[in-house]
């Protein structure tokens, strides 16, 4: 009865809140203590008992109200963090003004006269016991500040170390946090006993933080992205003595935890977990408070100096966000270990594949996982080098394309493909990437993808055709970001399979139809791209790669039409009348094709009534990149942008939204041009013969014109001497070939590797955000609230 009764008192105090016209005064202590005294409410009781109608009518009606709610549940929390919350009292109080806050936040962070108010001082602040030194905070500071403290507060959100309760009033202030850290892990060893309710208050603190946080969400997306974040800002700087041990804390909870645990079938389904809300929010905040943009100068700088502790004490240089600087100077190989590992084992907790369905628990926050790994390979050079340095990168690849796999047919999962990209486009960067490719691929994850026998590269092409040729529409932007990762690892490819092999050769012939190519005035830049890919490996890996130049001879007719490609006029009109008849292209599947993976279902698209966020747009993948060139002692040197823009790079147009599509593309959009011609029209752009002409002439088809020229009449004779139908004698033959001496010479291998820049930075924190907004819905802590930084739209 009693809960029935705090529920019913809370109730009443709200509606006297939002009935009171006349300013209720701070010091009347009888009317505020209703709101966190007495009550012994949940966090879902607040939010239902505090309708949203309500607190904007307050804002409105009797802002000085709500201003004095917001200023006592702050000056409840400093008090409780002050005197460390030894009573059960006092820690309902914390917990109950926490919540509070939670709900009323983001009302105060729509409206823009009011997003001023927590970095304003109150008059009269400091009054009830405040020290005098305090009375100058703003009150954003000071809730930051007491959250802060609070998350170390022993006996509430830390184990104890006293062995009594004596004189530890004092220790809240002298306390080192550091030895309170809530996870063995990255510099620190000891791994504190389990504790259920000190887990669930450090949830409801983290909530509130975040809520603190999301003040970026009701700012439109600006074209600058160093708008910094005061909230991020001033509590990942040195005015918080917890940064360091805070941040320890949240990323050894996430890289420690193991969902399946002893493996128990059922486990999850017999006894909840009350380690996962908060490993969840730990991995918001964390990715949160790492919202820094890479590109305004001052980039984290990797300092490996020191021995015996995991960052360096000293004075950090780079950044001021000490988060983004305790991140980029972890060194320790044994950390950058712990971090993979747990990384690598939570990604690939959805594709558990056990005997009893639904036996194992399925975490649900691979994305924030996903946003955190980019953070620590942007930020961290020497983690980067580290996960390439073994076959544990194969540990990240893998999941991510499972996941790119499946979420290729769902648009309100077009943010997750989009990061999926963006990581396998920075690693592909680098040379180990593409050497681990060559690892043989023998765990059998099920995918909607045709079985194959070969290495990582094979799975890595299969996944890709299939997102070109049967993803959402809404892919088209990332084409050239999936060929370019092609092109990057391709010199390093030693022996392609006969699948993957006719993949790439599919995806030329479709993009190489003559209306495809002149139907809008990029895509062309793909057919660039798959023949740098087939002259990398010829050049430079043609010995083990029999199955592609079989392929190339098959498929010889392709490269002939692309030599003699039309450029009149009448040509041109003819080709983009026809190309209403050719949807095809695409959907004709080779003899390759065949069964799916067993086990594996097919890619399903977003339910009808889906939630998701809009995204801003991404940079072309000439903003995206910088082109390398890889020496023959292997170390790599930046290109001058300008001498090197090669045809697939000059005539790029910008950036492109996710909701904007590329004309003419293969895949399902096909299907769709056929009830919509209208959809060529780029502008006014169309295509004239001395546009045609200016990249015909550039087309990279010597190298492979030389090998059809010296192969394809000795294919021929032996077939036509040996009477040989039989591809696998072919195939014999092509093993044992040689063109040494017969090619051109080899060209300098270029890579275009990533480059941080304000456009993708402002492209993460919209998707960052979009998906904390999704995740949080119980409670709904920002639903229907007016949001500014993306849209919220139903499938």
């Amino acid at each position: 009865m009693g809960t029935a009764d705090s529920k019913l008192n809370f109730r009443k105090a709200v509606i006297q809140l939002t009935t009171k016209t006349q300013p209720v005064e701070a010091t009347d202590d009888a009317f505020w203590d209703q709101f966190w005294a007495d009550s012994a409410t949940s966090v879902q009781d607040v939010f239902a008992l505090v309708p949203a109608a309500e607190i904007r009518a307050v804002r409105e009606e009797s802002p000085s109200n709500l201003a004095t709610l917001c200023y006592k549940a702050v000056e409840k929390l400093v008090q409780g963090s002050e005197s460390g919350c030894h009573t059960e009292k006092e820690k309902q109080i914390v917990l109950n003004c926490c919540r509070l806050l939670t709900r009323v936040l983001p009302y105060i962070f729509e409206d823009p006269d009011w997003r001023g108010f927590f970095w304003s001082t109150v008059p009269g602040a400091g009054q009830e016991g405040g020290e005098e030194d305090e009375n100058a905070r703003p009150l954003a500071e000071s809730l930051l500040l007491a959250i802060a403290d609070l998350l170390f507060c022993p006996d509430f959100t830390v184990q104890s170390h006293r062995r009594s309760a004596v004189d530890s009033a004092e220790d809240i202030h002298s306390l080192d946090s550091c030895e309170y850290i809530w996870e063995a892990g990255v510099g620190f060893a000891h791994s504190p006993q389990p504790n259920y309710t000190h887990d669930l208050n450090r949830t409801e603190l983290l909530k509130l933080l975040l809520t603190c946080f999301s003040e970026a969400m009701y700012l439109p997306p600006a074209p600058e992205s160093n708008s910094a974040n005061p909230w991020v800002q001033f509590f990942c700087s040195t005015e918080n003595r917890h940064a360091l041990p805070l941040f320890t804390s949240l990323l050894n909870i996430v890289c420690a935890y193991d969902p399946v645990g002893y493996g128990i079938p059922y486990n999850h389904l017999l006894f909840s977990d009350y380690r996962e809300p908060l490993v969840e929010e730990a991995a918001q905040v964390l990715i949160v408070t790492l919202d820094y943009d890479n590109t305004t100068g001052s980039s984290p700088t990797v300092d490996g100096t020191t021995t015996s502790t995991a960052m360096d004490d000293a004075d950090p240089p780079g950044p001021e966000n000490l988060f983004v600087n305790y991140l980029s100077r972890i060194h320790r190989e044994e950390d950058f270990q712990f971090i993979l590992k747990g990384v690598a084992r939570l990604l690939s907790n959805p594709l558990l594949q056990t005997y009893l369905p639904n036996s194992a628990k399925k975490i649900q926050f691979h994305q924030e996982l996903l946003v955190l790994f980019w953070k620590l390979c942007d930020f961290n050079k020497k983690f980067l080098f580290f996960v390439l340095k073994s076959s544990d990168v194969l540990d990240i690849l893998v999941p991510i394309l499972f996941f790119l796999n499946d979420a290729r047919a769902d648009q309100s999962r077009v943010g997750l493909m989009h990061i999926g990209v963006f990581i396998l486009l920075l690693l592909s960067g680098e040379r180990n990437f593409g050497v681990r490719l060559n690892k043989p691929y023998s765990v059998r994850v099920p995918m909607d993808i045709p079985v194959f026998t070969g290495t990582h590269a094979d799975l890595l092409i299969v996944v890709f055709h299939k997102i070109i040729t049967s993803g959402h529409q809404r892919l088209q932007p990332l084409f050239d970001c999936l060929l370019t990762i092609i092109v990057n690892v391709s010199p390093y490819l030693k022996s392609l399979s006969m699948v993957a092999a006719n993949k790439l050769l599919h995806l030329l012939e479709a993009f190489s139809t003559t209306w495809f190519l002149f139907s809008a005035v990029q895509n062309h830049h793909l057919v660039f791209f798959l023949l740098e890919v087939f002259n990398n490996i010829i050049q430079y890996q043609f010995d083990g790669n029999s199955n592609l130049v079989y392929a190339i001879i098959r498929k010889r007719s392709v490269f002939h039409q692309l030599a003699n490609l039309p450029t009149d006029m009448p040509s041109i009109h003819k080709a983009l009348q026809r190309r209403r008849r050719t949807p095809e292209a695409l959907s004709r599947t080779n003899s390759q094709e065949g069964v799916s993976m067993e086990g594996s279902c097919p890619a399903a698209p977003a339910e009808p009534g889906t939630l998701k966020t809009s995204l801003v747009a991404t940079p072309g993948i000439d903003k995206l990149t910088e082109k390398s060139q890889v020496s023959e002692d292997g170390t790599m040197k930046s290109l001058e942008p300008e001498s090197v823009r090669g045809p697939a790079e000059s005539s790029s147009p910008g950036g492109k939204s996710e909701g904007e599509s590329w004309n003419g593309e293969p895949g399902q959009a096909c299907r769709e041009q056929q009830q919509s011609p209208s959809a060529s029209a780029v502008g006014q752009w169309s295509p004239t013969p001395d546009w045609v002409l200016s990249w015909k002439s550039k087309l990279p088809l010597q190298t492979i014109m030389r090998l059809l020229q010296v192969l394809v009449p000795q294919v021929e004779k032996i077939c036509i001497d040996k009477g040989l139908t039989d591809e696998s004698e072919i195939l014999k033959f092509l093993q044992h070939g040689t063109l040494v001496g017969l090619l051109p010479v080899p060209h300098p291998i270029l890579i275009r590797k990533y480059q941080a820049n304000s456009g993708t930075a402002m492209w993460f924190r919209t998707y960052m955000w979009g998906v904390i907004y999704l995740r949080n819905v119980d409670p709904p802590v920002w639903y229907d609230t007016d949001v500014k930084l993306f849209e919220i739209q139903r499938v």
